[in-house]
């Protein structure tokens, strides 16, 4: 190749990559749900991982403490039997019934190890080159004292369900008892509560939260940093396809 072959190549590449928005400008790229537990002794890289990956704003990053260790000597604090079920039942909408902690549950549909970044972003990859997730742009605000959410319509035949999720970006646990007894560990994104608004016919629907109602067994609102919202296909006793997905900021808002 001579000289001018490769000046008229590159200034064609420049060209395409200038042409080109990026995809879903504004939009998360990938929902990233790591199921943890403060009584496994393999979770806590995965714990520091998830806490670099919320600072990503293109992806929407949720740690899903489990109660299956507890038996080991030690009560996850912050763990939800519900995050258990969620994880089992993904196992086998996926079909390979795998459930371990540290897992990351990617987009719904692929897990990894959930303290490999590597792993976790060619999984990002694939489901973006594979499923198309996340096509339906979500959106989320919080004023006046509530939470809104907008789920646009979709002429494709999408449905799905409608959840949000009371967020506390940063908790600190010394933990007591077990594999990580006497260890001070930090864990990033908790989700607090599943809360449904509701069913997603593919019609345009709105929801609106007030914040007063955010707050669960075991925390208040000043515990909740942000709130999160996902549109998934399948229904909650099958998880599937991430269809949709955003976070916002609450404790601006609740100040006020």
């Amino acid at each position: 190749m001579n000289i001018r072959s490769i000046t008229v190549l590159a200034a064609l590449v420049l060209a395409a990559i200038v042409a080109t928005p990026p995809a879903n400008a504004g939009e998360p790229r990938a929902v990233v749900e790591l199921f943890t537990s403060q009584g496994c002794s393999s979770c806590p890289p995965a714990d520091r991982l998830m806490g670099e990956l919320a600072k990503d704003p293109t992806l929407v990053t949720l740690s899903l403490p489990v109660d299956y260790w507890d038996y080991l000597g030690w009560k996850d604090t912050l763990a939800l039997h519900g995050n258990s079920m969620r994880q089992r039942e993904y196992a086998i909408t996926r079909g390979d019934r795998q459930v371990y902690t540290p897992q990351a549950v990617i987009n719904g549909v692929v897990h990894t190890l959930g303290s490999d970044r590597g792993a976790i972003e060619r999984a990002i990859a694939k489901t973006k080159a594979s499923t198309a997730p996340l096509t339906v742009p979500v959106k989320l605000s919080v004023a006046d004292g509530h939470v809104n959410v907008h789920v646009p319509a979709a002429g494709d035949g999408q449905t799905g369900e409608v959840w949000l999720c009371p967020v506390t970006g940063k908790a600190l646990v010394k933990v007591g008892r077990g594999e990580n007894g006497g260890h001070k560990l930090a864990y990033y994104n908790v989700v607090r509560r599943w809360i449904k608004l509701g069913a997603w016919s593919g019609k345009a629907e709105d929801f609106k939260v007030p914040l007063a109602k955010l707050p669960g067994p075991g925390f208040e609102l000043g515990d909740i940093d942000h709130v999160a919202v996902i549109v998934q296909s399948g229904g909650d006793a099958k998880p599937g396809l991430m269809l949709g997905a955003a976070m916002a900021s609450v404790q601006a808002a609740a100040v006020r």
